[in-house]
């Protein structure tokens, strides 16, 4: 369910009747209009309400925000329109149901709360959509259209019970019910800073109630945290409340291990509920600070900002000492750096943007042995495994597996976690451009210890010098992002679009058609994605929009792959 909000009344070419008319045309929805708009671009003044028949106009007071506006009768020169629109909205409201049609046919008229009633129904289902209007930046239309989410979207009351299961136990589901008689539980859907409480989690409350002081159960991370203060958040300005209740969203001051996705609950009555997934970065940028004083500065803006956004990931590569920025997009990554210069003052260099690659291998190298070994005077070090590399199937999701098939005692347990520990610290470096290796089983089938000599450091180096000795032999390949790229354009520039595509090593998926453009659906390398939106631009006239989201990894042409290694090695 959704309400349409038409924004910008205020801006020059402004046309309230012209963008109804698109909604139906192009969206093939159902607009319900609710309002109309009171003059037009500097002329915009305020709108009109079809439910009540009344008329709301702001004064352009400095420093009022648009927080207050008067009541009136709806000027004499839109009376006949607004008479005109609330007929035909009554029209389409009457057919919510049977109760609504047989008033209506009766007495020709419907009263508000019925009126509401009706156009609640038709937009939960779906049917239609209200229409608002306003100025979003001058704060005109805005309290009206928040009134039509209160009074038209579901409520909590309309969600059932929410699902969860059992912390470690997937197979045992849980159900809460939005009541604050049941047993507390939140997920954490966002986590921002603040200059004075720091660490501000935003959190939805499926069911029951906490307040501040309480203790909160973090089944995600099996933590027990303690809720310092409670907001409900307007804006920019905090609001604190006696308590956070089921079907509200707050944000808990005071928490602070806890991430996005982590399910808060009762201790007593544990719940996991449905985590948010996050995809890896595919795109990568260097970043230095322009002086030394902005070192320490950046790496502290830098630490808060990876942990508002689980997309955003910082790390430092080993060789160059440079500091990596990686995310979803070239977007994402800029406004990172906006906000670096304008919350934390941080000035700072930034490289072109990189795509994250990735290595695998394609064949199977088995029986694959190392000993490590060293004697410097007093006690030495001695390690050695046999190992079997196999190519795994991620599409699950899975990119690593790791099996112990060792028999006999030949090697202790206590040093089997090193050996894997050294196989993934191999992978993070692949022996073609030392990009981060996925899709590897690993299986550690035999070796051998030293009662002296062997130990856990040992054993780690093992693991990690037997996978570098073996990935040469595995036939491995270099792996891009692809993306899975939406393109919406008017009928006669599709020739030229699906050839643009075409020329990024793009794979056409479908074309379908949608109201007024053909849909074009294609799965298009990132790397050829760079620039996209102003070759689109000019090709459509700015007409067509396109999406784009991470789809799979896929093995690089040998050409491509070619020139990527030369690029990563310098020739």
């Amino acid at each position: 369910p959704r309400i349409c909000f038409i924004n910008k009344m205020d801006k020059l070419g402004a046309d309230f009747y012209y963008s109804v008319k698109t909604i139906k045309e192009k969206l093939g929805a159902t607009p319900l209009v609710i309002q109309l708009p009171i003059g037009a671009e500097n002329d915009f003044v305020g709108v009109v309400d079809l439910i009540r028949m009344k008329a709301y106009v702001w004064n352009d007071v400095k420093d009022d925000m648009g927080a207050h506006y008067d009541t009136v009768d709806i000027p004499e020169d839109l009376q006949e329109r607004a008479e005109q629109y609330r007929a035909e909205l009554m029209d389409q409201v009457a057919e919510a149901d049977d109760e609504l049609v047989e008033k209506y046919l009766e007495t020709g008229e419907l009263t508000e709360e019925e009126m509401r009633a009706g156009i609640r129904k038709l937009t939960i289902e779906r049917k239609a959509f209200p229409v608002t209007c306003g100025s979003a930046f001058k704060d005109k239309g805005v309290q009206p259209m928040l009134d039509a989410v209160v009074d038209f979207l579901p409520s909590p009351e309309d969600v059932p019970s929410i699902k969860g299961f059992k912390p470690g136990d997937e197979s045992v589901e849980i159900d809460r019910k939005p009541v604050n008689t049941d047993p507390f539980a939140a997920l954490v859907f966002k986590i921002s800073t603040h200059p004075f409480y720091g660490k501000l989690v935003f959190v939805r409350v499926y069911s029951g109630e906490v307040k501040p002081g309480d203790s909160v159960y973090d089944s995600t991370k099996s933590k027990k945290e303690r809720v310092g203060k409670i907001f409900q958040m307007h804006a920019d300005k905090e609001n604190p409340v006696d308590s956070a209740e089921a079907g509200n969203i707050y944000t808990f001051v005071g928490l602070k291990n806890v991430s996005t996705g982590d399910t808060l609950c009762d201790e007593k009555n544990p719940i996991s509920l449905e985590s948010m997934t996050f995809p890896d970065p595919v795109i990568e940028v260097a970043v230095e600070p322009k002086t030394k004083a902005d070192q320490e500065k950046m790496s502290l803006a830098l630490a808060k900002l990876s942990d508002e956004d689980p997309t955003f990931q910082v790390k430092t590569d080993e060789e160059s000492g440079q500091t990596l920025i990686s995310g979803m997009g070239e977007l994402q990554l800029d406004i990172i750096v906006d906000r670096m210069r304008r919350e934390f003052k941080v000035e700072a260099n930034v490289g072109k943007p990189q795509v994250a690659y990735r290595e695998t291998i394609r064949k199977a190298v088995m029986n694959q042995e190392y000993t490590h070994k060293k004697q410097t005077g007093g006690s030495g070090q001695f390690a050695k495994v046999l190992m079997n590399f196999e190519p795994l199937d991620t599409e699950s999701g899975e990119t690593y597996q790791f099996v112990n098939e060792v028999t006999g005692g030949h090697i202790t347990k206590e040093f089997i976690p090193s050996i894997d520990a050294g196989v993934q610290e191999a992978m993070e470096s692949g022996v073609l451009a030392g990009f981060p290796v996925v899709g590897v089983k690993a299986t550690v089938t035999d070796g051998q210890t030293h009662d002296v000599d062997s130990s856990e450091m040992a054993f780690k180096i093992a693991g990690s010098m037997c996978f570098k000795e073996a990935a040469p032999k595995a036939n491995p390949v270099i792996l891009e992002p692809i993306m899975a790229v939406e393109v919406r354009t008017p009928e006669e520039y599709m020739g030229d679009v699906m050839g643009d595509l075409n020329s990024r090593r793009g794979n056409i998926q479908s074309m379908t058609d949608a109201t007024g453009v053909k849909v074009i659906d294609a799965k298009v390398p990132l790397s050829e994605m760079f620039g996209y939106i102003g070759d689109l631009r000019s090709k459509t006239q700015g007409r067509a929009m396109f999406t784009m989201q991470m789809d799979s990894y896929a093995e690089v042409p040998k050409a491509v792959s070619d020139e990527i290694i030369k690029a990563q090695r310098g020739e």
